[in-house]
């Protein structure tokens, strides 16, 4: 009917408009829905990928080596610098300082010297923490109630020693009981006790009296024997004589044992360091040394030692070098360690070496 178009036309176009919005509030719910689950798959490949990267580092780590205990007993979670690829230290350290001034008119205390020394460990022992050191060093004192020389030696030599970029161990055999001391043989027994705890192979071989006056002259070995006490203020700071190799030697591992080491029947002072010069000239070795400057050392003044005085046979047994060398030394060393001690600034070793009585006749 005419009369009902207009109404009939303002339904049809409000439900027209009606079917309008719930096709637009139909779409707008899907594409929410359709965000959403995009968002969850997203944060569940997400949380799966950060799954498998923990596991993967977890498996990793329980294949990489258990860390070694820090000296305290803890455990590092970081590498330790021991363990770190270290670059080799150079020849010459640029941590010298040259001409030392040296002086014993202050009395030095252990405790004073371990205070001055953190970084060395029980034992004397030290390794440079920012490279690697070329060589191990030993560093054998004989010894026998010189505890006042000893303080002055570690008061010197630990700062130069560090200075010097070197991993090397303090080892003081200490002869017991009162016979005859023997020098040279506490050397070899230093030399064999030593070999024992670390694999060096560079012996320094240090009387306790003698503090070098310069930190260039480096404790360490060469291609030929070295002898480190060139210009002592005993002797004007002069050589007495041109194969004197008294006082501080170093040797490699491999020149000591193509001496034989060192004489273990030379008791009392003197000889066995003629001795020592005399076989290796017999191996075909020289003597290497430091310039008159850099090899300054100073002595700690005292008397002769009782039970050291002059051994009577030493000039008939260093003419017989030759025909004793290889039946004397490390092939025939005997001795008996009491005991060792783990100090803070060097390992003690007592040990029993004998008498001119009961050692060998050659």
């Amino acid at each position: 009917m005419p009369g009902d178009s207009p109404v009939n036309f303002s339904l049809l176009h409000r439900t027209c408009k009606l079917v309008v919005l719930l096709c637009l509030l139909h779409i707008s719910v899907t594409v929410v829905f359709y965000v959403r689950s995009l968002d969850i798959r997203f944060a569940f490949v997400q949380n799966q990928q950060s799954h498998n990267d923990v596991s993967q580092t977890n498996q990793g780590r329980s294949q990489a080596p258990t860390p070694r205990p820090e000296p305290n007993g803890t455990q590092s979670q970081e590498p330790t610098e021991e363990e770190k690829e270290l670059e080799a230290c150079p020849e010459t350290s640029p941590l010298l300082v040259g001409p030392l001034r040296v002086e014993f008119k202050s009395p030095v205390t252990l405790e004073q010297i371990k205070k001055e020394n953190p970084h060395v460990r029980p034992g004397g022992r030290f390794r440079p923490k920012d490279c690697k050191a070329l060589q191990k060093v030993a560093i054998i004192i004989p010894f026998r109630k010189r505890d006042e020389h000893l303080k002055y030696w570690l008061y010197y030599l630990h700062p130069i020693l560090q200075r010097q970029q070197l991993d090397y161990g303090v080892y003081v055999i200490n002869q017991d009981g009162d016979a005859t001391f023997n020098r040279a043989k506490l050397l070899n027994v230093g030399y064999m006790e030593a070999l024992k705890e670390y694999d060096y192979d560079c012996f320094v071989f240090s009387d306790v009296d003698l503090v070098p006056m310069d930190d260039r002259n480096t404790y360490k070995c060469f291609s030929q024997p070295r002898h480190l006490s060139v210009s002592m203020d005993k002797f004007g700071f002069r050589l007495p004589y041109n194969q004197y190799f008294g006082g501080v030697s170093s040797l490699s591992k491999e020149q000591f044992v193509k001496i034989n080491g060192f004489p273990n029947n030379y008791w009392g002072w003197g000889g066995e360091d003629d001795d020592i010069y005399r076989r290796l000239v017999a191996k075909g070795m020289s003597i290497s040394r430091p310039s008159g400057d850099v090899g300054k050392c100073r002595m700690i003044r005292h008397s002769r030692d009782e039970q050291n005085e002059p051994n009577p046979q030493r000039f008939t047994q260093i003419a017989h070098t030759r025909e004793t060398m290889f039946k004397d030394g490390l092939n025939s060393l005997t001795y008996e360690v009491l005991h060792v001690d783990k100090l803070d600034l060097f390992t003690k070793i007592t040990v029993v070496v004998g008498n001119p009585e009961t050692g060998p006749k050659l």
